[in-house]
């Protein structure tokens, strides 16, 4: 990571011009593809927004100081000119390489990047690039004397529409990688498979106890397996086996440092660009049936409704009995469910038992005051070449819900083991939302006929809007509550500053249960282990700056996913073009309305200029569009019909267009 300048360490400063004093802020860029851009500063609600002429030639992603000339007020949004580049973000842009006589240009189609940038053409020819091929480059600099940015190819993707070449170049536009260097390969391949007293010194051995694991049927790692056994007092004893990752990857390790350098693993529509190289994530981390396995557990004895009687934290070793996917387990639990019929022995009768206990753990959770978006996920089935053949929505069944409430208990206990010691600790933590959002939800709702309680007047937040979401639950409008609601909420992240997990409802919680795809829980396992040895809490800044990190690589992961599934989601749609459709307002903005089709969910926009029946204003209290003359209303949830206007694949953009009816 880059040293971020001393100045940023004071991010406020005034700017005088005349009499006026304009204050100043340090933030970071996002622009848009008609040049403008907007200074995102932490801590801050609004966004500072600075014309095209007034950037500096400031880029995506560039930390910069800015002086705000106007504040927010009277319809007018915050405003500002950039008074110095801190920081060029270093993140390569992607696009096509043009060659022109002795001068060679990538030219920008981004959203994000409006401006083509110059190269140097010897060093492209020397790269085997030719005109047409898209390529990854890193802006050098941008002078006044320059009449456009000057960069540098760092990378040759490949031939544009490719499907390898489009989503290698979805990670490098976030400058995550696609390939282990050969050392770390090399390093991983030369961790020993052994497994032998040394390694088993220490361990409880449950490589006799009944142990299986559920994953995605499509997994390749399988990095979590649930112990079960029934005591002679009636409880049960239920095991959360974790593969033991910190074991094998030893700090300051060349694969210790690659992989935190990635921070996660990235899931994008089509492939998993692993944090680990795979003879550790597919082979000695991965949980496979039938195979000796290092695992660090929380291990509970639990009565039958649910209860903790005791548990214990510590190094295990296991062999799992079965791999089940949770369809499998799904089919398990449906055959039982109300059936006079008992299960046998073995794994169905645990997976009958282990599904009892995990609804009680659900039920008695969302009556604490954990918040249930339980939203189906938007899959996109690709073939063998990458192509999107259907798009469809997935939901949550009581196999997921199995697995979920037994990391949610391990991960809550482990952090409230190591919380009550006072030592420095990695913690999951989630902020209460934020409460003038949370009073646009309440005028919005009102709308519909809704009465919110009163914020903290007796009833929890969470308690007022579960109820609001219940309440609304298979109605049109439950989809616009519930995207107020989680735009209104907090981002979990990663902090020694323990506050909770609001939106969980967890005094404490902490991510134990993925070390395999996530570098914290690796470092929670290594804290784990120093404390469980009786070490000295660890320095609690360092841990913090590595917090820090990790939020922001999980972030960065996350907006890549999202890309990828963008992509192939206008990818999808490509032959769609002056189709109707059935769709819902998924979004209101003083530029347009965002509506996602039924029943796919693929979002596009109906730009405003293109809603010809009236002038339509933003009214950004209330969600909704209201027109000037005729007085026509377009609320966020309401039922509309589109036609698909245009797919752009390269600006991963649709463009719809609203058929209106009745307006008068």
């Amino acid at each position: 990571m880059k040293k971020r300048n001393s100045r940023i360490q004071n991010p406020q400063r005034k700017r005088r011009s005349g009499k006026k004093v304009f204050p100043q802020f340090v933030g970071r860029v996002q622009m848009t593809r008609d040049g403008f851009i907007f200074v995102i500063v932490d801590g801050q609600d609004q966004d500072i927004f600075v014309k095209a002429s007034k950037t500096r030639n400031a880029l995506d992603g560039d930390t910069v100081r800015v002086a705000v000339t106007r504040e927010e007020g009277r319809g007018k949004r915050r405003e500002g000119e950039v008074v110095e580049i801190v920081e060029r973000s270093g993140r390569p842009f992607v696009g096509i390489l043009h060659l022109v006589g002795a001068q060679a240009w990538v030219l920008m189609q981004s959203k994000s990047m409006p401006y083509d940038i110059s190269v140097d053409l010897d060093d492209a020819l020397s790269r085997g690039a030719v005109t047409g091929m898209k390529v990854a480059v890193v802006v050098d600099r941008w002078d006044r004397r320059d009449p456009s940015p000057v960069g540098h190819i760092v990378d040759v993707l490949g031939k544009p529409g490719d499907n390898d070449t489009e989503m290698h170049a979805i990670l490098t536009e976030f400058n995550l990688p696609y390939k282990f260097e050969k050392e770390v390969e090399d390093a991983a391949d030369s961790i020993s498979e052994e497994i032998g007293d040394k390694e088993l010194k220490g361990r409880k051995d449950y490589r006799e106890v009944f142990t299986f694991t559920i994953d995605p049927s499509d997994a390749k790692d399988y990095d979590d397996a649930l112990s079960f056994r029934k005591l002679s007092n009636g409880n049960y004893e239920v095991g959360v086996h974790i593969a033991d990752v910190s074991w094998y990857v030893r700090p300051g390790s060349a694969v210790d440092k690659e992989a935190r350098e990635r921070g996660t693993s990235v899931y994008l529509v089509d492939r998993t660009v692993p944090m680990l190289p795979e003879k550790l994530c597919n082979k000695l981390c991965s949980l496979r049936p039938g195979e000796d396995k290092l695992t660090f557990a929380a291990i509970f004895e639990m009565s039958p409704d649910a209860r903790v009687i005791n548990s214990w934290i510590g190094r295990t070793a296991i062999r799992s009995d079965h791999r089940l996917d949770y369809e499998g387990a799904q089919e398990i639990i449906e055959r039982f469910s109300g059936s006079d019929d008992k299960p046998g022995s073995g794994l169905e009768e645990a997976i009958v038992i282990l599904n009892t206990l995990a609804l009680t753990l659900r039920d008695r959770r969302f009556k604490s005051g954990a918040i249930n978006f339980d939203r189906p996920e938007m899959k996109v089935e690709v073939d063998g070449t990458g192509r999107p053949v259907n798009v469809y929505q997935k939901f949550s069944k009581e196999a997921n819900w199995l697995i979920e409430e037994f990391m949610l208990l391990a991960n809550r206990t482990v952090a409230e083991f190591i919380a009550k010691t006072g030592k420095t600790f990695v913690y999951r933590i989630h902020d209460e939302p934020d409460l003038v959002k949370l009073e646009n939800l309440r005028s919005f709702s009102k709308g519909f006929g809704y009465k919110m309680g009163k914020f903290g007047e007796g009833k929890s937040v969470s308690k007022i809007l579960g109820e609001l979401l219940e309440e609304s639950k298979g109605r049109p409008e439950f989809a616009a509550f519930e995207d107020i609601a989680l735009r209104s909420m907090a981002k979990a992240k990663y902090s020694t500053d323990n506050i909770g997990h609001y939106g969980l409802a967890f005094g404490y919680y902490t991510h134990f249960t993925s070390p395999i795809r996530r570098y914290p829980d690796t470092m929670v396992h290594r804290l784990l282990a120093m404390y469980l040895a009786g070490k000295e809490s660890q320095n609690k800044d360092k841990y913090e700056e590595e917090c820090a990190y990790a939020s922001q690589r999980e972030q960065i992961a996350a907006d890549a996913e999202r890309t990828s599934v963008k992509y192939k989601l206008v990818e999808y749609m490509m032959d769609k073009t002056g189709m109707e459709f059935d769709g819902h307002v998924s979004g209101v903005t003083e530029w347009g309305l965002y509506v996602a089709i039924e029943p796919t969910q693929i979002e596009g926009m109906v730009p405003l200029r293109e809603i010809k029946s009236d002038f339509f204003e933003f009214d950004e209290k209330l969600y909704r569009l209201v027109g000037r003359r005729t007085r026509k209303v377009y609320r966020l949830g309401d039922a509309v019909r589109i036609r698909v206007l245009s797919a752009n694949l390269e600006q991963r953009l649709l463009d719809f267009e609203l058929i209106e009816n009745n307006i008068e």
